[in-house]
């Protein structure tokens, strides 16, 4: 079947004549869910498409997407665009609007689609610097803007439907589908550009490592689908016959998961460090007999290892568990959830053991924008589930370890390269092998290790080498530290800034008679707390050599986020952001004068 797919817009043809979904995607409006079935997005999206070329649009003019939240109108946008070969550069909307400005006119957006006031405002404020910009249309109604509804109502003419097969047919694989800007924490974005192949590709070799029955299963969606993980899982999605659920936002998310019961979502470990501790503040308010249960199957859990190697006395107390315990936790998430896949950062083992105990296993990946994303993946079937790996490659994709330690990689999901930028593209290319800029090592299974990232890891000035996403993922266990950001490059010791989990400190102060002020600043300020947050970072400092061990640290008052520049779309720290943001921080670890 999978050979008459070969551009991204097939897989919504192939799910109608497959599958022919009443629900193939469902989104909340004013409180109601509301669905569009297969036929419904092929309809409207073959509307888009003849609206768009009433208003001039042809084939490789580039089109801008910007949502706050996933949503139907995102979905039948790309579809639009793509079958009259036209380009989709979706865009973050937590982006500055220097950066808006810069990804417009360095793509040569024709077209803009937005959700919202707000995106229409940072719109608004760089449109008459982008003279390829024609016009802005928004999702939601908003005065003085034109609303995409007007698109599909030019595209209610069926006049132009021949023309919309024509364009159809001449879409070739090999063109180019989307150009993604990624949010690098350092200069300008990138563009990355993806052709069709890249990502079909990539949806059909992915197929064979998703464990639930075609046809037969619902996803929640929240991740942003601005960025490739989500976005291919999107076609993957319409590729297996699956129902999509939009969440309405990470806050409603545990709301949104007991409506929906979803069998499958994809998440960041972030989210899921955030879900666990959530769990554990409430066990933790639990008295008697029933706390004691609680953590002796959280700690059944955290020593939890695949297919029954704990011994049979193991599994038997884990069976009581699930059923005293765990199904507690599975019934707070929906109750019918089956698998988790996890992306963009390294997921601490201790989630993937508990939550796998609970019979909600993580099945961790790994991935990048320029290989549209998978390069490797966890699965439960056939012993490829290996707890603190990346999994094994996916077929067509081959990788090798460079000597200095790098993972490359090669298949036909890597990039066409950077847009406009030939010297860029070169310098992560050796022939087909495109390099990560992560290193890694294979074990003697053949499942993928992540041991750093290159240009993450850094020499102290005694010349040791420091890799701070381990220090950084160890130190994340605690449940007082909510981020942290290892330092120290070219400084005589490793340090760290951290930004405290408030609402667990504050708890923690109550229960042990300190001050608890509102003020952020006080509580760390409060030596107590940075007494307590100390010994936390004494516990993770037994996992290293002493050369490596975190000697000093400073709080920071401010959550970090996406609001505010200092995380990625997917919950990363931005190293940079971060550093240039708390540099009287570092110069206080350091003792550099002002």
């Amino acid at each position: 079947m999978s050979k008459e797919i070969t551009r991204l817009f097939d897989f919504a043809y192939y799910q109608l004549e497959k599958y022919n979904l009443d629900k193939a995607f469902t989104v909340k409006n004013n409180g109601e869910w509301i669905s569009t079935s297969s036929q419904d997005f092929i309809n409207k999206g073959n509307a888009i498409s003849r609206g768009l070329l009433k208003l001039g649009v042809k084939p490789g003019d580039k089109i801008g997407v910007i949502s706050t939240n996933n949503r139907t109108e995102w979905n039948i946008l790309d579809f639009g665009i793509l079958q009259i070969g036209a380009v989709n550069i979706p865009i973050y909307p937590t982006i500055s609007k220097e950066d808006y400005e810069y990804i417009f006119n360095h793509a040569e957006i024709t077209h803009c689609f937005l959700s919202d006031k707000e995106l229409l405002i940072k719109a608004n404020a760089i449109k008459d610097k982008v003279s390829t910009l024609k016009d802005i249309y928004s999702f939601d109604e908003i005065d003085g803007c034109k609303n995409w509804n007007e698109v599909l109502k030019l595209g209610e003419d069926e006049s132009l439907q021949n023309e919309v097969e024509i364009l159809k047919e001449v879409v070739i694989p090999e063109n180019l589908a989307t150009i993604i800007y990624t949010s690098g924490t350092t200069g300008r974005p990138k563009g990355v550009m993806l052709s069709h192949k890249n990502v079909v590709s990539n949806v059909i070799d992915c197929l064979p490592k998703l464990p639930l029955e075609k046809g037969n299963f619902k996803a929640l969606s929240f991740l942003p689908v601005c960025h490739i993980f989500e976005r291919m899982l999107h076609y993957l999605y319409q590729y297996s016959g699956c129902s999509i659920y939009f969440a309405e936002s990470l806050e409603k998310i545990g709301e949104n998961l007991k409506e929906v019961q979803p069998q499958f979502m994809t998440v960041v470990p972030r989210l899921l460090e955030k879900v666990y501790d959530g769990i554990i503040t409430k066990g933790s308010e639990l008295t008697g007999i029933k706390k004691m249960l609680f953590f002796w199957a959280v700690d059944l859990g955290l020593k939890y290892e695949p297919y029954g190697k704990n011994g049979l006395w193991y599994e038997a107390q884990l069976a009581v568990a699930n059923k005293l315990i765990f199904s507690k936790w599975r019934e707070a998430l929906g109750g019918k959830l089956e698998t988790m896949v996890s992306g963009s950062a390294a997921l601490q083992p201790r989630l993937a053991r508990v939550f796998a105990a609970a019979k909600m296993p993580v099945m961790e990946g790994y991935g990048l924008t320029e290989t549209s994303p998978v390069v490797s993946v966890n699965m439960i079937e056939g012993g490829d589930f290996k707890i603190g790996t990346i999994g094994k490659t996916i077929d067509n994709v081959t990788v090798k370890i460079a000597e200095d330690g790098e993972i490359l990689v090669k298949g036909p999901n890597v990039m066409q390269g950077y847009y406009k930028d030939p010297e860029k593209t070169a310098s992560v290319m050796t022939g087909d092998f495109f390099h990560t800029g992560d290193k890694g090592e294979f074990d003697s299974e053949g499942f993928l290790k992540i041991t750093g990232r290159k240009k993450e890891i850094f020499k102290t000035s005694g010349g040791k080498y420091i890799a701070p996403a381990l220090l950084e993922n160890e130190m994340k266990q605690s449940r007082f530290i909510d981020q942290i950001l290892v330092i120290g490059e070219g400084q005589k010791m490793p340090a760290a800034i951290i930004q405290p989990n408030f609402e667990f400190l504050r708890k923690w102060a109550r229960k042990h008679h300190e001050p608890v002020s509102e003020s952020n600043q006080d509580l760390i300020e409060n030596p107590n707390s940075i007494k307590r947050i100390q010994k936390e970072l004494d516990k993770g400092n037994k996992n290293f050599a002493k050369w490596e061990t975190i000697k000093r640290f400073e709080l920071t008052p401010d959550v970090w986020s996406i609001d505010n520049g200092l995380l990625t779309p997917t919950m990363k720290p931005k190293r940079e952001e971060i550093k240039k943001k708390y540099q009287h921080l570092y110069n206080k670890i350091y003792e550099i004068k002002d």
